[in-house]
């Protein structure tokens, strides 16, 4: 057959060529070593967490080599398209501080390697198509869905490899005139690759291909007449990454371990296109362990904490987020930041070779351990500013809170400045809950008294404590003062002399304090008292001393 006339025949509105295309978008001029990668993501209305998990490694790849990160849109399957899906993944993404050189954006496209929406790049797709089959190297496929359906039921039945290949092709080899007749009657047709590969495992060529995350795999060769352009002329996402990423001149593809299976596709598309294969990298997937003690893929149906949504409403801190995946995505990054404890994430090096290869482990409770960590290095200023702009965004219930940024501030600074400091503060709807007691709309008794103190004695307690507070006592004056109700009252005044012979008290000036503290911040536990009232203030903690003795 001439498979330059058949081109003609199937493309015959399609006059730019693919020379003219390397021209339009030509290397990349920056400096030696510098990366380029990109972020695919469809526009399906759900952002989760294996999105930021490879943003974060495109992002970390690209910035550290003073390379370029891009955004595609990669909507090619318009069945699964959701309205506002684009500005949702620009808008999560921002707010992780994945921030793209390029690419799709809010107000539109930036770059000179667009247009980076790929159902806007139909002609682009068929320049190349159009060369594939003039090589000789793509061919008009007629089958129908019945047809292929049958084709499968037989191979299911001889136990062979289920596709479109070898003599199952039945549309392979048809003549031109066939073709033609088959066009001129009105017949929809898609167009396939036409592999060189051998479906016999026997006979089979192996390949070789390096993946920067695990190393040198070896495969065997891709032997499927696979479809590159569907019946409505859209593009499988095999054609369409392998054209936009030679064209976009990405040298690093970062995605789910899941493409593993099909990279021997994506190797014959470059080979035969005569382009240079870009570097791999397969992630492992995310894993989590579930109540059973197994280790599980994280779902959508089944965690909530898959969502990027579920993060920005519980409203952990980006950084602490960024500073999590880290400890997930590079086996030296928890040693690195024991070693250098305020060090900007940003002067860590981030490497592939790193990565895991197996099952990445998600965890939330480690992930709150490090924000633990991550919000102590954060000034209390700046929390302040995440909190207002996370009460206004998700819980506006809580904007009173911080309608007085000086005592906002005071209350989120607290004991974080000890000689050991309180790491209390883990997410915002941790936090506000934590801090509620400072605000009397929030304030709310949540624990009973000690056993140790009955109702009788912590009203005598409270009395006698309001009796002798002066404000601007120190803290140790202002303890010694407890220590003398307590003992006026048959309580221990040092917990270790209750413990010693505990027959001779009530309890100790701990229980004393404690019924102090529960009603002051109606808890038994929390930072400490003294400094807690210094930010309260005298007003405030007369209504709640008060308030609990007429309860009592």
């Amino acid at each position: 057959m001439d498979s330059k006339k058949l081109a003609e025949l199937l493309f015959p509105d399609i006059t730019a060529t693919a020379e003219e295309l390397e021209e339009k978008y030509p290397p990349r001029n920056l400096p030696e070593g510098a990366l380029i990668t990109r972020l695919g993501p469809s526009p399906t209305g759900f952002i989760h967490l294996g999105n930021l998990y490879g943003a974060f490694v495109d992002e970390r790849l690209a910035h550290q080599s003073d390379g370029v990160f891009f955004l595609r849109i990669e909507d090619t399957d318009d069945k699964r398209y959701v309205e506002g899906a684009i500005d949702l993944i620009i808008d999560s993404l921002k707010f992780f501080d994945i921030n793209f050189d390029e690419g799709v954006g809010k107000d539109g496209d930036h770059g000179d390697y667009g247009d980076y929406t790929q159902s806007h790049r139909g002609d682009i797709y068929a320049v190349f198509a159009k060369k594939l089959v003039s090589e000789g190297n793509a061919y008009p496929c007629f089958l129908t869905e019945d047809e292929i359906a049958i084709i499968r039921a037989k191979q299911e039945e001889a136990k062979i490899n289920p596709g479109i290949y070898g003599e199952h092709a039945l549309s392979r080899d048809l003549t031109y005139e066939q073709v033609e007749a088959n066009i001129k009657a009105g017949k929809p047709y898609a167009i396939r690759l036409r592999s060189d590969g051998n479906p016999d495992s026997e006979k089979a060529k192996r390949i070789k291909v390096f993946d920067a995350i695990r190393g040198e795999l070896d495969m065997p060769e891709n032997f499927q007449d696979t479809i590159i352009l569907k019946g409505t002329g859209i593009p499988t996402y095999h054609f369409a990454h392998v054209v936009d990423d030679h064209l976009m001149r990405t040298t690093h593809v970062v995605r789910d371990e899941s493409w593993l299976p099909s990279l021997p596709i994506h190797v014959e598309l470059f080979e035969k296109l005569g382009w240079e294969l870009p570097i791999y990298c397969h992630t492992a997937q995310l894993m989590k362990i579930d109540e059973n003690g197994n280790k599980r893929k994280l779902s959508k149906r089944k965690d909530p904490e898959l969502s990027l949504d579920y993060y920005r409403k519980k409203g952990y801190h980006p950084q602490a987020v960024r500073e999590y995946l880290l400890t997930v995505l590079n086996s030296n990054f928890e040693e690195w930041r024991m070693e250098n404890q305020s060090a900007d994430i940003n002067e860590f090096k981030f490497t592939t070779e790193k990565m895991s290869s197996s099952g990445a482990l998600f965890d939330l409770d480690k992930l709150n351990d490090v924000s633990k960590d991550v919000m102590l290095r954060i000034p209390a200023s700046d929390i302040y500013d995440f909190l207002k702009d996370w009460a206004e965004e998700v819980a506006p219930e809580y904007i009173p809170m911080f309608a007085d940024r000086e005592y906002a501030e005071k209350i989120l600074d607290l004991g974080r400045n000890d000689a050991k400091p309180r790491k209390d503060l883990v997410y915002a709807e941790q936090i506000v809950d934590f801090i509620s007691y400072f605000f009397d709309d929030l304030y709310k008794k949540e624990d009973e008294l000690p056993a140790e103190v009955s109702k009788e004695d912590a009203k005598v307690i409270l009395e006698k404590y309001l009796e002798g507070y002066d404000h601007a006592d120190d803290q140790s004056t202002w303890f010694d003062k407890i220590r003398s109700i307590g003992e006026s009252l048959g309580y221990a005044g040092r917990p270790k002399d209750y413990k010693k012979d505990p027959d001779s008290y009530k309890g100790h000036v701990g229980h004393v304090s404690t019924a102090i503290r529960i009603a002051l911040m109606g808890r038994a536990q929390s930072p400490d008292v003294w400094t807690i009232q210094q930010i309260m203030g005298e007003d405030m903690m007369h209504r709640r001393i008060t308030q609990t003795v007429n309860e009592l």
